[in-house]
């Protein structure tokens, strides 16, 4: 498993070609090898894909919308083909899926679509979620529907630890749930305040048991773990990146 670093951290640094350029040499400084596009633009596939590579940055993953998906499959494809990205994301469920279980259902058999498309063109269709996925419909949670609904040949899935544990569920027993479906894992960690509040941090600084999410995602083949910080609060998203990327060297992951 190689670590990479989840873009959407820096989206407020990567609004201009310049912009990304910077962003991106920083994120090759800090140690990383290897990103996950998502929150970038608006900047051409290939002069894109020219920066990554001027960096030595691979790009793992992607996350792409839900329309685009939908509606421009074609132009999905020609993208993720030029950046040599066979990692196609879905950062999240629509809201017409999420009502009930019907929703859930309906939105499997569209994603099983969706992969069908991009495996015959050699792509990888990964979903994933966030912690209203773990809600439960006559027993059963999205996350499950899911799950056993969509196709297994054409749906894998990007497991965001954090809010699989947001969710009341438990990251490690969900991972390894996961064997033969992801390859492709978000990190990221979970403090809670004297006050109670809930809040991302970066990964190692909080309390989450990386030691064993590690190990877990290790035994069923993940091949990238992309560090994500949706809020830094008071650091610089920079900061947090390397300080997540440190404690990861530090548990014996590597770039």
């Amino acid at each position: 498993m190689r670590i990479a670093a989840q873009l959407y951290t820096l989206r407020n640094f990567l609004k201009t070609p310049g912009d990304i350029s910077e962003s991106l040499k920083k994120v090759k400084e800090m140690g990383y090898r290897a990103v996950q596009a998502s929150g970038v633009g608006p900047i051409d596939n290939q002069e894109f894909k020219a920066l990554a590579d001027q960096e030595g940055l691979t790009i793992c993953a992607t996350h792409i919308g839900y329309n685009d998906l939908l509606n421009d499959m074609d132009a999905v494809i020609e993208k993720h083909q030029a950046w040599n990205c066979k990692y196609v994301g879905l950062g999240g469920l629509p809201p017409e899926f999420r009502e009930n279980s019907q929703g859930y259902a309906a939105f499997a058999k569209q994603a099983s679509e969706f992969g069908r498309q991009l495996k015959s063109a050699g792509l990888q269709f990964i979903y994933h979620n966030h912690d209203f996925e773990f809600a439960k419909y006559e027993g059963k949670t999205g996350m499950d529907i899911l799950f056993e609904l969509s196709d297994p040949d054409c749906v894998d899935f990007e497991l965001d630890v954090y809010w699989v544990q947001a969710g009341g569920a438990d990251p490690i027993e969900w991972i390894r749930k996961m064997d033969g479906r992801m390859k492709v894992v978000h990190f990221k960690d979970m403090i809670v305040t004297p006050d109670r509040k809930q809040r991302f941090s970066e990964v190692g600084e909080g309390n989450m048991n990386f030691k064993g999410i590690i190990q877990a995602c290790e035994e069923i083949g993940v091949e990238w773990a992309a560090v994500e910080q949706d809020d830094c609060y008071d650091r610089n998203p920079f900061e947090s990146l390397e300080i997540s990327f440190a404690n990861l060297a530090k548990l014996g992951a590597k770039a």
